[in-house]
């Protein structure tokens, strides 16, 4: 395998890595940095956890010239927290080239933030409040050289789409785009196509569920107290956990409940203020409590270390939501386990998604039903009596660790065509075509 250096990445990069413990790229990486330097646009299909945020990273960050105009380089990203993972990744790098690179998302005051990302080499932002920000004349994207929309399937599911198009448009037309989403087909490759140029495809070598080399999945049938089965495996297997819930009232009312079964766990969904969301997260970073019951979009972009385990409280409404729930846990080579709470009336839904993913169940239907690993569901009787669970001991969630053990430790449609000048030494020759110039500027959306 390359290493950063052979992949052409500059020594002052290089260190910064280093300090920080990095000294392999991880295949993703591989793939896509060396194509991004020599200034391809790329579209990248890749899970979340496989590494791709450096893969684009580090490109912005060897790319933009700090006495250059500013903002230079672009990355939009579908929720404030995914935004803030994303600076603090690249941020050593940004400073190890002298660059300022800023988040911008709502819920925060905006004046303060408009000054700090007019100033910004980079900007990392939610399509919302960069169009506030844009409307309010705070800077311009005039500069840009340099634009990535990551997790952009989930951009266009949380109804983004006619922000970001309004955003390209306000880009130059002979920027550079790197494009990276969990799934290519479908409006998603659609989109990327045409945001585009002659684009460098890569995709990442595991299939959807991850891999069962990183994420052993388990199915467990659970009766009517479908609580009392999530207790259980709370308690039984212990480790730092996400609970996944559909909807916000659900996932509060859940931590009332756990609270009530002596658990203790945090809320995280899009009614909470941003400050009481960077507090939960920094409970569950820290371990101070080990659960945290989230919604769907409020834990996407959440990359927090040792995640042992993720468990389906509510089933996921697609494979998409199944991936993206799963992706939590079994991050950057560690191991995780993703259970899903099944009653009989969701057997057959989970038993076709399970499927869709080759990912074996044991819900006695398609090909994949073969008992998987730890708690399959089981027909008959296990549902009634609340499911197959482990039986072994441990310390309840969210109580304080027994001395010596660490808290979750463990297992533009419409543009006209461009040319860049010949001999342009920052990347190949490209055409591109210019979105409808009505939607330069266009309007205003909530922040994500």
């Amino acid at each position: 395998m390359q290493s950063f250096s052979q992949l052409g990445a500059s020594s002052a990069v290089v260190n910064a890595l280093g300090a920080t413990g990095i000294e392999r790229p991880f295949p993703i990486q591989s793939k896509v940095i060396g194509d991004a330097l020599a200034g391809h646009d790329v579209l990248v299909r890749s899970p979340t956890g496989s590494g791709k945020t450096l893969a684009f990273g580090i490109p912005l960050v060897d790319r933009t010239a700090a006495d250059g105009p500013r903002p230079a380089g672009l990355v939009l990203a579908p929720t404030r927290e995914l935004a803030t993972q994303i600076t603090d990744d690249i941020r050593p790098l940004a400073h190890a080239r002298a660059l300022r690179i800023t988040a911008v998302y709502g819920g925060v005051g905006l004046v303060a933030q408009a000054s700090s990302a007019a100033h910004s080499h980079l900007i990392v932002a939610t399509p919302g409040r960069l169009e506030d920000l844009l409307a309010r004349g705070a800077f311009t994207l005039d500069a840009v050289q340099m634009l990535v929309l990551d997790e952009a399937d989930r951009m266009l599911d949380m109804g983004f789409k006619p922000a970001v198009d309004r955003i390209v448009a306000a880009c130059p037309d002979d920027r550079q785009t790197m494009f990276f989403s969990a799934t290519l087909e479908g409006e998603a490759g659609r989109i990327a196509r045409r945001y585009t140029v002659d684009p460098r495809s890569h995709e990442h070598g595991e299939s959807a569920s991850r891999g069962a080399a990183e994420i052993e999945h388990r199915f467990v049938a659970t009766g009517a107290d479908r609580l009392a089965t999530l207790t259980e495996q709370l308690e039984s297997d212990p480790g730092r956990t996400i609970v996944f819930v559909r909807t916000k009232h659900g996932a509060d009312r859940l931590v009332k409940r756990l609270g009530r079964e002596g658990l203790t766990a945090v809320a995280m969904h899009g009614n909470k203020s941003q400050r009481q969301r960077e507090r939960a997260l920094a409970q569950f970073e820290r371990g101070s409590v080990d659960t945290l019951v989230a919604t769907d979009v409020a834990a996407r972009g959440i990359d927090v270390e040792h995640v042992t385990h993720v468990i389906n409280f509510d089933p996921p409404h697609d494979r998409d939501a199944y991936v993206h729930r799963t992706g939590r846990t079994g991050r950057a080579g560690r191991r995780g386990v993703a259970i899903t709470l099944v009653d009989n009336s969701q057997r057959a839904q989970i038993a076709s998604l399970a499927d869709e993913l080759g990912v074996d169940h044991g819900l006695g239907r398609g090909s994949h039903s073969t008992p998987a690993r730890g708690d399959a569901a089981v027909p008959g009787d296990a549902a009634a009596r609340g499911g197959e669970r482990h039986r072994a001991g441990g310390p309840r969630h969210g109580r304080k660790p027994s001395a010596g053990r660490h808290p979750g430790s463990g297992s533009g449609s419409g543009r006209a065509p461009r040319r860049e000048p010949a001999g342009t030494p920052d990347g190949p020759r490209r055409r591109r075509r210019r979105h409808q110039s009505s939607a330069r500027r266009g309007g205003t959306q909530s922040a994500g």
